[in-house]
């Protein structure tokens, strides 16, 4: 079968490859790999940059953002041939640490915890792939390719999670949100503020085009410029870009009692002149809290599955800017400036 892999940490590696089928260890669920969604930390891998092959291996098996149909599955269990699925991209560690005992692989304490298509263990962009039921999600039937959303999806799902949960520390009815990027994450962390009925707010660089409608017809405000004049004093900030300047401006503009949440990461190798004892000061005194998040676990994936499911389908399949054939994968890699989402078409 087909399956785009690459030799991590090798730039221009990444070959479209004949592979054996998948092996029978990695699950009783077999699964038809529908698409392929694309995002920054495959073209970090791509580059080299990034990414560990499996043990005893030179190259991996790309693709973390999944959609497929199952082909078979065990009777009695959680999918069933014909099901539209996500696999859960995050494994627990083996010894496992107090997180990964309970479910929680997304806070592995000891690192040691693999990602398809990204640690340790092959991804999704290939023809098949099978995979254990406690790692498969289903998607509604009704959102067709759109289901490929999912993964992105469950990332937003548990940042606001975690906003909630810390913001209940005490009495928390947050008003207004701010988002900083309007790329696939941030979008979607506008389009859950929307559905919680939170007045949302949308900073990104470009003042026309795609991203601003999209927000738009959300129903939010999008807003280019500094925080300070698009939403001061917001309750909640999803901070999505790792910009260093926009992420230090979010902790100083929030809202007393506010919740900042950091889902990008920063490239580093950059200083910023920051007023730190202000800041503290700020912090301190407002009850403010800064919390970073990163990958899901079931739970997570879950609620990005309803939440995406409430969706309009009209603005999701506007989320989806691109698809392009797997055969010619590298299309899909090559970001254009109006790309929202791309997306590698590998079935029907």
């Amino acid at each position: 079968m087909k399956a785009l892999t690459v030799i991590p940490g090798r730039a221009g590696s990444a070959r479209l490859d004949d592979v054996d089928e998948p092996p029978q260890s990695d699950g009783p669920v077999l699964v038809e790999t529908l698409a392929i969604g694309v995002c920054g930390t495959d073209a970090e891998i791509v580059s080299g940059a990034y990414g560990w092959a499996p043990p005893g291996r030179d190259r991996l098996v790309l693709g973390h953002e999944s959609l497929g149909r199952v082909m078979e599955a065990p009777p009695g269990g959680p999918v069933a041939a014909g099901d539209l699925v996500v696999g859960i991209v995050r494994r627990p560690d083996p010894v496992p640490c107090a997180n990964c005992a309970v479910g929680e692989w997304d806070f592995c304490r000891n690192g040691r915890y693999t990602e398809r298509g990204i640690k340790e263990h092959d991804g999704y962009c290939s023809e098949r792939y099978r995979i254990q039921p406690e790692y498969v999600v289903k998607v509604d039937s009704a959102l067709g390719m759109l289901g490929v959303l999912l993964e992105p999806a469950s990332v937003v799902a548990k940042a606001w999670e975690q906003v909630e949960k810390i913001g209940g520390r005490a009495h928390f009815t947050p008003e207004r949100a701010l988002v900083t990027g309007a790329g696939p994450i941030g979008l979607l962390a506008a389009m859950m503020g929307v559905q919680r009925g939170i007045e949302v707010h949308v900073i990104d660089q470009v003042s026309s085009g795609l991203k601003p409608d999209l927000v738009a017809t959300l129903g939010a405000t999008y807003h280019t410029g500094a925080i300070a004049d698009a939403c001061d004093a917001p309750d909640v900030v999803i901070e999505c870009t790792g910009v260093g300047s926009l992420v230090f401006d979010a902790m100083e503009h929030i809202g007393p009692g506010g919740v900042v949440c950091l889902t990008g990461v920063s490239s580093g190798g950059r200083s910023l002149g920051v007023d730190a004892g202000t800041l503290n000061r700020s912090m301190v005194l407002e009850n403010e809290a800064v919390v970073g998040s990163v990958n899901a676990n079931r739970r997570h994936y879950e609620a990005g599955a309803q939440a995406l499911a409430k969706a309009d389908r009209g603005w999701l399949e506007r989320l989806v800017s691109r698809r392009v054939p797997l055969d010619r994968w590298a299309e899909a890699l090559d970001r254009k400036p109006d790309d929202v989402k791309v997306v590698m078409e590998v079935g029907t």
